[in-house]
């Protein structure tokens, strides 16, 4: 049986943040322990003081080496939690997602991330199947392919805009087959004319539809995902362009939005599904996972890719710790070597009778000191490389990145402050090794 066991399940029991202060008090206990039995008796504290002041400046380097050896690594660490809340906050409006057979990651990128890919189109007869199923509240068409200015835009319906954005933050929605809802970091303006380009990214053709113009109508409010560099059209519009029919008859040919005629619908990579109740959506999966259709739920695959980022995760720590204890173990090099400076000084307290387990105590707490003030300032870093990465990631994926340290990252210092702290018993052993007689005489 695990002599732990019991210690575990009492923490099961505690409420979440006593279970955090409680692990880390756990993970802290070594080097209290540590500190408790080499200090029994003793106050070095002078002592160390005054070494800290001789040799400041090598000491603020030897700090500053730990400090941010630990900063990049708990702030890395933190990163990838906030990426996974980013993205999974960017899929939570995308309940479910049918189009056809195929790689659900795929699809997932190209809707959910607008990252878009050459897939087959659902016909009007399967859209219309999927509009008048039972309790849908919403079926929404998702065209993408054109893109202005490296901006993608997407066909869709008002609805869907309103389901992506409860309000509008300025300007209205689109009621003309030329009008376009603006996501919040797109660089244009209210009334601004656009024409649209054929493709996205470098292949992009930018006089395809030139003599065509979209005119910008609202613009949505921040959503923290790739919709934010968004521009939503109607969908009838985007098959206009590529001289298609419009979705409705020709008697209706200005109509916007559902419902579709299916002879005149041309086609759509994917429809997003929202139910009026939950359990709706799970018997809506099941009747569009066919051969013509996959119906998924994005969360759910996002979950499997975030289970695959916790192993990352698991790695990243290892790596991290193993990062921060090399550099550490480089700093007690040092240290050994620096104990070296004040060898004689040490020496000349052993000669006047001081015990030797005094000389030990202020050589662990001279390194000691060094650690925690490493992993405090390491704290520091932490934070603000946190801020600088999310910044740079959201610029670089269009997801809303908000990294902040939490108690994941305050365990993984905790752990290294407990191992470097017994580490730091090697340099006060070295010193007291080293023959009084040849330092006094050094």
């Amino acid at each position: 049986m695990n002599p732990l066991a019991p210690l575990f399940r009492a923490i099961e029991w505690m409420p979440v943040v006593w279970q955090d202060m409680t692990v880390l008090i756990v993970l802290l206990l070594p080097a209290i322990i540590v500190g408790a039995l080499v200090l029994f008796g003793f106050r070095p504290f002078a002592l160390v003081r005054a070494m800290l002041w001789r040799f400041r400046w090598t000491n603020v380097l030897f700090v500053t080496l730990i400090a941010v050896s630990v900063g990049i690594g708990v702030g890395l660490i933190a990163q990838e939690r906030g990426l996974r809340q980013g993205t999974a906050r960017a899929a939570d409006p995308f309940d479910l997602v049918i189009a056809a057979p195929g790689s659900e990651i795929t699809m997932l990128f190209a809707a959910v991330y607008l990252q878009p890919s050459d897939v087959p189109l659902l016909s009007g007869e399967i859209y219309d199947r999927v509009a008048t199923a039972p309790d849908v509240s919403l079926a929404a068409p998702i065209a993408y392919g054109d893109s202005y200015n490296s901006f993608p835009i997407v066909g869709s319906t008002a609805q869907f805009v309103t389901h992506m954005s409860d309000t509008l933050a300025e300007g209205e929605m689109f009621a003309t087959h030329t009008d376009a809802v603006i996501g919040s970091r797109v660089d244009l303006s209210i009334g601004e004319n656009f024409s649209p380009a054929h493709g996205v990214g470098e292949v992009a053709e930018d006089d395809a539809h030139a003599s065509f113009q979209y005119t910008v109508s609202g613009r949505m409010a921040p959503t923290g995902s790739p919709w934010d560099r968004a521009i939503i059209v109607p969908v009838e519009a985007v098959w206009e362009i590529h001289g298609l029919a419009n979705g409705h008859a020709p008697q209706n040919a200005d109509q916007l939005g559902p419902p579709f005629d299916p002879a005149y619908f041309p086609g759509t990579p994917a429809i997003l599904v929202s139910a009026e109740q939950l359990y709706a959506n799970y018997a809506l999966r099941a009747q569009f996972t066919t051969a013509e259709t996959m119906a998924f739920f994005p969360g759910a695959v996002l979950a499997s890719l975030h289970s695959l980022m916790g192993d990352v995760r698991q790695v990243m720590s290892v790596m991290a710790v193993v990062t921060q204890i090399l550099v550490t173990a480089g700093v007690l090099t040092g240290l050994v070597i620096l104990t070296r400076l004040f060898a004689r000084r040490l020496a000349l307290l052993r000669a006047l009778g001081a015990p030797a387990r005094f000389v030990f105590s202020v050589v662990w707490s001279y390194a000691a000191t060094l650690i925690v003030l490493g992993a405090i300032g390491g704290v520091a870093v932490g934070y603000g490389a946190s801020a600088i990465i999310s910044r740079i990631v959201t610029e670089r994926t269009d997801i809303l990145v908000n990294a902040t340290l939490g108690w994941p990252e305050f365990h993984l210092v905790a752990a290294f402050v407990s191992l470097t702290v017994i580490l730091a018993l090697l340099p006060a052993f070295i010193a007291l090794s080293r023959p009084v007689v040849t330092d006094l005489r050094s």
